[in-house]
Parts: C-alpha cells; structure tokens; sequence
C-alpha cells in the first residue's frame, strides 16, 4: 500500500486513538538513526512468491502449531510461543512490548526483526535495536524514511499481513488470530477491532 492510500486511514486512526502524529514521526526519525543497515531485500526474498502464514498471539496459536508452515511471520510475542515449539519464524513484526532475551537469540539466527516505531516505544527502540546483530528492517505508522518504512497496517499482526502483501507472498495464511478477544483490556480491544477492519480491506 502507497503511503498516499495509507495516510487518510492512518489519520483516522489517530484521531481514533488521541495518538500524536508528530510522536510518531520523531520515534521514525529515532529509528532511522539507530539503523546501520536495511535488510528488506532478504525480507522481500522470504516472502515473495511464497505462502506466508502470519501467526498472531492469540491463546488458539499453541493449538493451531501442528498447521503453521510455510514462509513464517509472527506478531511480537507470537514468536516466543513457536519458538518453544520449535518453530523459528522467518521474521519477527514488533514495536517491542513483548520483546525478550529469545529475540536476540533467534536474530542472531537469522530471523528478520522487523521493529516498528511510534510515539510509545521510543525508550525501547533505543534499549533493543542496538542489540540486534542480525537482519533488520524498520517500519513506522507515519510517513516512511530511509532505512524506516511504511507497509501499512497498525498492529504487529496485521501490519505483518500487509507486508506480507505488498512483498509479493502468493498466499497468507493467518494462524493465532482472534479479534472477539474478550480477555483483554478496553484499549487492546479496540486496537483488535480496527486490524479486523484492516485484514478485511486485504484479506479474501
């Protein structure tokens, strides 16, 4: 998705939300600075032409394992749970809330983290990425950067969907996805109901 389609939904989601659009692009800005490297190139080599099963981190993802397979994208924690079943997903999509040790451990393995920035994260993306010493690729919910880009999409799984969409996955799969949630907080929820509005844009 162009940042030109992107932008009026992302705008509404700000407003939605209270978000400061500026926080947004200095935690862009910050992440592009803390990035030596951009390695979409293997990102897109992963996906492109491949089925892509998206794995969110949903309490069905421990049951849905024995089926995940394919080009694998988890959502943040999403990759701890198939970590441990020994899974490790290609490429990891996380504005950090969830990182652990075991992201450091399966970077340096070879999967891409994927680190997203906005105006919540900053202390993070400078505590974490410094640490990754393998594939990164940056992305942001603002206006994309050098080095940060902008795929389109709001929370760690369904912005993994649509990149996985705009790098050419021939199929997608999701797995660990449940937006009826009711476990989870007043914010999380509307946060699930709005990437249910996003897959639908996307997904068949």
């Amino acid at each position: 998705m162009k940042f030109e389609e992107w932008e009026p939904i992302y705008e509404e989601i700000v407003g939605y939300f209270g978000f400061d659009r500026k926080e947004d692009e200095r935690a862009a800005g910050i992440l592009a600075g803390l990035l030596d490297r951009d390695d979409l190139p293997l990102l897109s080599r992963m996906i492109a032409g491949k089925d892509v099963c998206v794995c969110g981190n949903a309490p069905t993802l421990s049951r849905e394992i024995p089926i995940v397979s394919g080009c694998v994208l988890a959502a943040d924690a999403a990759a701890l749970v198939l970590y441990s079943h020994g899974i490790r997903p290609d490429a990891i999509f996380t504005d950090l809330d969830g990182a652990q040790e075991e992201f450091i451990d399966m970077n340096r393995e070879g999967t891409v983290i994927v680190v997203h920035a906005h105006g919540d994260n900053i202390p993070l993306l400078r505590t974490w990425v410094p640490r990754f010493t393998g594939p990164i690729v940056g992305t942001t919910q603002s206006r994309p950067l050098p080095r940060v880009h902008n795929f389109g999409g709001f929370t760690d799984g369904d912005r993994a969907v649509f990149a996985a969409q705009a790098l050419g996955a021939s199929k997608i799969t999701l797995r660990g996805f449940d937006p009826d949630d009711t476990r989870v907080d007043r914010m999380k929820r509307a946060k699930l109901a709005w990437a249910r509005r996003l897959l639908q844009q996307i997904l068949p």
